[in-house]
């Protein structure tokens, strides 16, 4: 649990499930293996045995662990948050009971002060279980797409009952063209950081953008990444883009054709 998040599109961190299993290329470098190992030495007992030593770096080991104990986190903290739920595991990994994923929404529901954001690579099961989970306004639903062959995990997140959509589209490791957007409210891009990160040309970033605008989907350009993200920073084509799946903060439709000649 994190209260002051590092992570720019988020404000605090809620992991009620740690460890998971290497799914897909954007698991390579995940940060959350790192971290995990580091917890571990620490003390903490949760991430103790959840990762392994492979080529000198941590890698999930496929050990997941349910925290009952966290489950009444987000009613301790009486002021509104946005809360990336997970950002340690998948809520949806498959060593997840489906009880538990219950009780998890049931907390969501039952602290409407705050604004969740669940994030899934396990597409498939995310559709299969949406019908046995009641889906309030203030849950945020979104799947990770990190290249061109794991587009078709948008449509699984279309076919959930989520009030709120999103593409989390990092570590971009391909480009993404003609992306149905149908359905979706919100997307993140950006690139890989740490040790090892993979680059990202503009380009992949820029057609993205001009996706999003040409289907009125807000837009949020999360980093451009590299061993050193804070040195390579958050700007595109001289400005940072910063939009939220909020009806009040959507660009008017009048301004689409507009922003896609001046970006370019």
């Amino acid at each position: 649990m994190a209260t002051n998040s590092k992570i720019e599109w988020t404000e605090a961190t809620w992991n009620p499930v740690a460890g998971c299993t290497i799914l897909s290329p954007g698991c390579t470098n995940c940060y959350a293996m790192r971290l995990a190992a580091r917890l571990a030495v620490m003390g903490q007992e949760k991430y103790a045995g959840t990762t392994r030593q492979s080529g000198g770096r941590a890698k999930w080991n496929g050990v997941v662990k349910i925290d009952p104990s966290s489950l009444e986190i987000p009613r301790k903290w009486k002021r509104g948050r946005l809360i990336f739920v997970n950002s340690m595991s998948d809520l949806f990994h498959d060593g997840v009971p489906l009880a538990f994923i219950q009780k998890v929404f049931r907390v969501m529901e039952e602290t409407p002060q705050h604004t969740y954001q669940v994030l899934t690579k396990r597409a498939e099961r995310l559709e299969e279980l949406s019908k046995k989970l009641r889906w309030p306004d203030n849950v945020w639903m979104g799947v990770s797409v990190e290249s061109a062959d794991y587009l078709y995990r948008i449509g699984h997140l279309r076919r959930t009952k989520a009030k709120t959509k999103f593409l989390s589209l990092e570590p971009l490791l391909g480009p993404l063209e003609k992306m149905d957007l149908r359905g979706i409210d919100w997307a993140i891009a950006g690139g890989e950081s740490g040790p090892g990160a993979r680059p990202m040309p503009k380009e992949w970033v820029r057609s993205i953008r001009d996706q999003c605008i040409a289907a009125d989907v807000p837009f949020h350009f999360k980093q451009w990444g590299g061993k050193n993200k804070k040195k390579t920073g958050r700007t595109l084509d001289g400005r940072t883009w910063d939009e939220w799946p909020n009806a009040k903060r959507r660009r008017p439709r009048s301004t689409r054709a507009a922003l896609v000649s001046a970006a370019r």
